[in-house]
């Protein structure tokens, strides 16, 4: 039996489970771990934790933020059957601290650590705090955070980062003349950019010479958005419309701008990439943690934000994407700004974070 257990609490989307893959491989290489995912069933960690060889438990327990009534009470039921399945789980498998990663399995995995006593640490990569981690902040033992703004809302916060590919921090300015807008929505793609882009297209292409467009439009959207420009008339050598593009660092490393969301995740591949940015915030984020996250960006000099509502006439979408590409030294200046908020080694610094609140139980 390993002499280090970690217990590793909550999932949903790749921005909550991704970084913990990261942490818990750490774990094993740097302390001989072992390590055990909780999750729901409805969460991405059903597929990316056992491809990863972890072993994972489910709970029952769904959202709480942004759904409805009917929803959220049948989440407030759930919720204490969950918090017993975690306790459960947690005199079996015996860790010697629990991780709480945000998702929906993270709040009640942490409440029964607490109720166990069990040593706990909070991981957190937003601006503002998901809903679980603000009730149980200032109870954990530790908690890790991606921003110095979260760490208010923790007790013993250490700015660690998020858990980045070591390939993005190596990445160098691109080479030459040539410019590239790579549009990216995240894995599933950005309705709202799929119907912007197309439509300002021809316009920005003809403003700014040398440019082209990579737009990841996700598998849905990928034949609409390939039509949308092909009508826009929009020279058809200069735009590329992929579902999905499987090597981000090398399509980041290409780039002269990125077009994007503002989740955590994405926010910190740019920061490790050294890549300015144009943001957009999904506006129906929880918390409304997309723009928070956005504006630690903008005050950091690393980007520039528009809300969702100032696409609606595509006018200040097209004037901030023709400003930014015609102007080298804003771009080479923003993109400075962005390494400044790059946490290399945030994986390693997490795990052993994880291994000494354990050994000191």
């Amino acid at each position: 039996m390993a002499e280090l257990r970690v217990l590793i609490a909550g999932g949903g989307t790749g921005g909550h489970i991704i970084p913990a893959l990261a942490v818990a491989r750490e774990l094993v290489a740097r302390h001989g771990a072992e390590v055990l995912f909780v999750g729901t069933a409805r969460g991405m960690e059903t597929r990316l934790v056992p491809d990863a060889g972890f072993n994972l438990r489910l709970v029952d327990v769904g959202p709480l933020k942004n759904v409805s009534v009917i929803t959220r009470m049948r989440t407030l039921v759930d919720l204490p059957r969950s918090v017993f399945a975690c306790r459960r789980l947690i005199r079996e498998f015996k860790p010697g601290v629990v991780f709480g990663v945000g998702g929906y399995a993270s709040g009640p995995g942490l409440a029964a650590a607490l109720l166990l006593k069990v040593p706990a640490m909070a991981f957190e990569p937003n601006a503002m705090p998901g809903l679980a981690n603000r009730l149980v902040g200032r109870r954990v033992q530790a908690a890790a955070v991606n921003f110095p703004s979260a760490a208010k809302w923790f007790r013993h916060a250490e700015v660690t980062g998020i858990p980045v590919r070591p390939e993005f921090f190596t990445l160098q300015p691109p080479a030459g003349s040539a410019l590239r807008l790579l549009v990216f929505g995240g894995s599933q793609g950005a309705r709202l950019f799929n119907k912007t882009l197309p439509r300002i297209a021809p316009t920005l292409l003809n403003a700014v010479p040398g440019l082209s467009i990579l737009h990841q439009s996700g598998a849905r959207h990928v034949e609409s958005t390939q039509a949308d420009y092909a009508a826009s008339g929009a020279d058809s050598e200069r735009w590329q419309v992929r579902p999905f593009l499987d090597d981000m660092p090398v399509h980041f490393g290409r780039a002269s701008l990125v077009m994007a969301r503002s989740g955590a995740s994405t926010v910190a591949e740019l920061a490790a990439a050294g890549k300015p940015a144009l943001l957009v915030p999904f506006a129906a984020a929880a918390d409304d943690h997309q723009r928070r996250n956005a504006e630690e960006m903008v005050n950091a000099g690393a980007a520039l934000m528009l809300q969702e509502r100032e696409l609606d006439t595509q006018d200040r979408l097209l004037e901030a994407l023709k400003n930014l590409l015609t102007s080298p030294e804003r771009l080479a200046s923003m993109a400075a700004a962005a390494r400044t908020q790059a946490h290399p080694g945030a994986a390693e610094r997490i795990a052993d974070r994880l291994a000494s609140l354990a050994g000191a139980r």
